[in-house]
């Protein structure tokens, strides 16, 4: 099983949102869409790396033909209209396979579609990383397929292989002094959590402002769940968010979860998150397979 898990930047018209989910076609088991960040994540998954790789094209071209990066507005950090293509093997599929499976793709959607392509993670023949994409690209670092620079209206994609990861957010309580506050207090927590900073281990995140809620956000990436699993960052975020005066008040999944994620979760914390066994990518793929 090959599972990609594509990072879209568009989270606000439900007519593009729609059309590109239909591009997918049977290979898509999850959308989760976040105005705020005017970002949607659609997760693909297949018994085949051609499987995945043609409804992963299907899903790019259908985005690049709707977005224009020129007048993009959001909260996240983003390169382009299909932003993050990220390959992740399951069992018994290897990393390597995914490896090779991701940069076949990102030298095909270069070609095909005229778009700059960085490589990262395990696919990248250097080992870095998005975050380094992000801050590098077209400065310091030229794409690995496609043109040097950037598509007037896609933008460019990173293109990676990479473990399972969770990416889940942690919205804090309204203070008493106003949104800009509250956005101060979850970007301090998001640093003293993350690992770059010192904080735990495989954890990146970072403070956003929801204006449609009028809250803030600890948004956060979990890439190695041996070291730092969903719970002992939940925990972490309420511990940094109570020295502020502040607490969590939602969480909010992000894509899907692995069911062993969950068997680490105590009761307690499943029963307060919501997190269930119908979001985890196990649940999803049998799903699929039952419709087929």
């Amino acid at each position: 099983m090959l599972e990609c898990v594509i990072n879209i930047s568009e989270g606000r018209r439900p007519e593009v949102l729609d059309a590109v989910a239909a591009a997918c076609g049977s290979a898509l088991l999850d959308v989760h869409t976040d105005a705020d960040h005017n970002r949607s994540v659609f997760t693909l998954a297949g018994r085949t790396a051609g499987e995945v790789s043609q409804a992963a094209m299907a899903l790019a071209r259908a985005t690049i033909e709707r977005i224009d990066m020129s007048g993009h507005s959001g909260v996240h950090p983003r390169i382009g209209a299909v932003d993050v293509v990220p390959f992740v093997p399951i069992e018994p599929v290897r990393m390597e396979q995914a490896s090779a499976a991701a940069r076949a793709w990102g030298e095909r959607v270069a070609e095909e579609l005229g778009v700059a392509v960085f490589f990262y993670g395990p696919a990248d023949p250097e080992g870095r990383t998005l975050p380094d994409i992000r801050r590098t690209a077209f400065r310091e670092r030229q794409p690995d397929f496609g043109p040097p620079e950037p598509h007037p209206t896609a933008g460019a994609m990173a293109v990676g292989a990479r473990p399972f990861l969770v990416a889940i957010n942690w919205e804090l309580a309204a203070g008493g002094g106003g949104l800009e506050a509250d956005v101060e207090v979850a970007r301090a927590v998001a640093q003293e959590v993350r690992e770059r900073d010192g904080g735990l281990p495989g954890v990146r995140a970072l403070g956003f402002a929801l204006e449609s809620k009028g809250q803030a956000q600890v948004s956060m990436n979990l890439i190695d769940l041996s070291a730092t699993g969903v719970e002992a960052a939940f925990e972490a975020v309420r511990q940094a968010a109570a020295k502020r005066g502040s607490d969590v008040t939602a969480v909010e999944l992000v894509g899907l979860l692995p069911a062993a994620e969950l068997e680490r979760c105590s009761g307690e914390f499943l029963a307060w998150s919501g997190l269930s066994s119908e979001l985890t990518i196990e649940a999803r793929v049998g799903a699929a397979d039952r419709s087929a």
